[in-house]
């Protein structure tokens, strides 16, 4: 049931109804079921991959809080804990990667073996994710295991962050989703607000700018002159659909009353790409920090590793070695997280060295910039880091979009040595065909122009749903009403869309 569907809304509506008719004690219940429900339209039998996950992690950290209680060795709870995590991702990397490692196996070896032919479950790699990050929390005594297996359950698969997050924490989400929440008209003002301003991001913008991209990298042959084009409209296209992901899935939240973890916080605003990770897909940042970042720093091979860059690079550039190298193994698992690819591959190893290279070169930078007499606060220089940034970002986008790793190659070389800027004209937009290009076009750069400033004063602070909150109600509904209007007059007319990260 996709998050752009008639359906899906109809199936929201219905489930925030029964939330607030039905007494406090089962309202959660209420939840877990809609959220099953929203599990199953997708394939009935693929539920048996997210039970397999919540028993697994559910039965595991019962088991190590156990064993904690009968004085066990931490050496044998650790033991307990890697059978839960490599259960768990074990189900992930099978279902995910089968086909990716027999494809690569029959190429190097020239051979002809058949992958598993099973169908990609819906939001495995979510809430995989995030039943391993409660198993760990278990084991780090952060959390105390949930002893109810259908309020577990409930944590596993609500319905609104199941297909592309945000990647929940349990001792931030849980009791939200457990307590009742009673009815409030604040609540669902904000998510209907947040609900309407995603919608129009994704249909207006992000749906118009993927007509222009798709069409560019579905005919490379007919469009080389515009593949910089492309980039730019493909960058446009992610970064709306996002964000207007995140507005919809965390709005949906509101109307029950439970506030999900932000998600996405103006990422073309960041000033290195240290500062983007901070900003993009923040869950799966932080969760790539707790559970791989810092286990991997502090590991006993680790140690031994920086000892070792201490006595060969000095102690100062051999504490940055290891952390350089940390980072790598993270993007390298950011990459292949979002597909089994070698184009993710490069992804991951791009965004990974870029940020490893900046942390070896960083005592190099601060003596340059001293050398110019640069304090590193004057607003151009912030405007510089946010243009040399944004390039930086934006040129990863090629093997993010290509369909192979050799696209994205032949992309870049088409970006940068051929450009015909009239072929766009050729390009059919939507119901319009040919000639509705420059409409959608000016479409599209209206709604940047709009999004931008919107960020814009966000980025300086100013608390724009608040202010809207504020507002006389009647005041309020008509400019919920305008944006509607907005979406059937200027959204795309090209066949709909479904959300591009509820794909991984």
């Amino acid at each position: 049931m996709s998050l752009v569907s008639n359906a899906f809304l109809l199936f929201v509506l219905a489930a925030v109804i029964l939330y607030y008719l039905v007494p406090q004690k089962i309202k959660w219940v209420i939840l877990l079921i809609f959220s099953y429900l929203y599990y199953l339209s997708g394939n009935a039998k693929y539920v048996l991959f997210i039970l397999f996950s919540t028993l697994v992690t559910y039965g595991f950290a019962l088991g190590i809080e156990k064993l904690r209680a009968k004085e066990a060795s931490v050496k044998v709870q650790k033991r307990l804990l890697v059978v839960g995590i490599l259960m768990n991702l074990g189900m992930l990397g099978l279902v995910k990667y089968t086909g990716f490692f027999v494809e690569n196996i029959n190429l190097l070896f020239h051979l002809d073996m058949k992958g598993l032919e099973i169908l990609f479950p819906l939001g495995i790699s979510f809430f995989t994710f995030q039943s391993t990050g409660y198993l760990m929390d278990v084991y780090w005594k952060r959390i105390e295991a949930e002893r109810n297996i259908f309020k577990y359950a409930l944590f596993v698969s609500f319905f609104p962050q199941l297909l592309q997050g945000p990647i929940g924490r349990y001792e931030r989400l849980a009791a939200q989703l457990y307590q009742p929440h009673t009815f409030q008209l604040h609540n669902i003002s904000f998510g209907l607000q947040r609900i309407i301003w995603g919608y129009a991001k994704k249909m207006i913008i992000a749906d118009w700018a993927g007509v222009f991209a798709d069409a560019i990298w579905g005919d490379l042959d007919r469009f080389n002159g515009i593949a910089l084009f492309g980039l730019v409209f493909y960058g446009i296209q992610l970064y709306a659909d996002f964000s207007g992901a995140m507005d919809v899935v965390i709005g949906i939240g509101n109307l029950f009353g439970i506030q999900l973890d932000e998600n996405f916080q103006r990422p073309y605003f960041a000033t290195s790409m240290a500062d983007f990770w901070k900003r993009w897909h923040i869950t799966l940042g932080e969760w790539m920090m707790n559970y791989v970042f810092y286990p991997v720093s502090l590991s006993k091979w680790m140690m031994k590793f920086a000892k070792w860059s201490k006595k060969k690079f000095g102690r100062k550039n051999g504490r940055i070695v290891p952390i350089a190298l940390a980072d790598l193994i993270v993007f390298f698992l950011v990459g292949i997280w979002h597909g089994a690819s070698w184009k993710y591959v490069m992804y991951g190893l791009l965004n990974g060295g870029i940020i490893a290279f900046s942390e070896l070169m960083g005592g190099t930078y601060r003596k340059w910039r001293t050398a110019l007499h640069i304090k590193g606060d004057e607003a151009w220089y912030h405007v510089f880091a946010i243009v040399r940034t944004f390039i930086l970002v934006n040129l990863r986008w090629f093997f993010d979009r290509s369909d192979t790793l050799g696209q994205g190659f032949y992309m870049i070389r088409q970006a940068f040595t051929h450009f015909a800027p009239a072929q766009i004209l050729e390009i059919s937009a939507g119901s319009g065909g040919t000639a509705f290009v420059p409409w959608a076009i000016l479409i599209i750069a209206v709604g940047c122009i709009v999004m931008v400033t919107v960020g814009a004063f966000q980025e300086k602070g100013y608390h724009i749903r608040e202010s809207l909150a504020r507002l006389p109600l009647p005041v309020t509904v008509c400019i919920y009403i305008l944006l509607l209007v907005m979406i059937g007059m200027f959204g795309s007319t090209a066949a709909p869309r479904g959300f591009i990260y509820a794909q991984f």
